[in-house]
């Protein structure tokens, strides 16, 4: 019972859960050949962010007040792409015309466009992020982003808070 406590093995299971989703993400595109829009990228982002901040900690081992700075910053990691699930859910059931036509990939407006421009472009939506493409249990994949990021919060704020006795 000790070992649930362990702070280190939590941030490991954190770790294996980030690469849990980023393995179903990539299952999606390369097998299913469902090719992410410009959110999903986003997402993808803070899911390996969340990942490596909970892989160093695991690996780390730090003091208590460190836990609790790893714990922090994963919390705000998956916190912002929890945010970006909610609003590329949220595209999903705004009327397709209201939605501003598929512009250029995400990598060619990185290439043409600075990145503050670029962020709040993809923040805006996309006709491309509002397709809905899988579904399980009525929800749709940016859903089960959502999902998955409120349970990776959970996780990093409970590791942050756990006290060593």
């Amino acid at each position: 019972m000790n070992w649930l406590l362990n702070r280190r093995v939590g941030f490991l299971v954190l770790a294996l859960a980030c690469a849990g989703m980023m393995a179903f993400a990539l299952y999606l595109q390369y097998y299913k050949y469902l090719n992410p829009c410009p959110l999903c990228m986003f997402q993808r982002v803070f899911v390996i962010g969340v990942g490596a901040v909970a892989l160093l900690a695991a690996l780390h081992g730090p003091g208590q007040r460190r836990y609790q700075i790893y714990g922090l910053l994963a919390a705000v990691l998956a916190l912002a792409g929890l945010a970006i699930a909610v609003r590329h859910t949220l595209l999903q059931y705004f009327p397709p015309a209201s939605l501003p036509t598929c512009g250029a990939g995400l990598f060619q407006m990185l290439d043409t466009t600075p990145l503050g421009e670029v962020v709040v472009t993809v923040l805006k939506g996309s006709g491309e992020c509002a397709v809905i493409d899988w579904t399980f249990l009525g929800f749709s994949l940016p859903g089960w982003s959502a999902v998955g990021f409120a349970g990776l919060l959970a996780g990093a704020l409970a590791l942050a808070c756990v006290r060593r006795r």
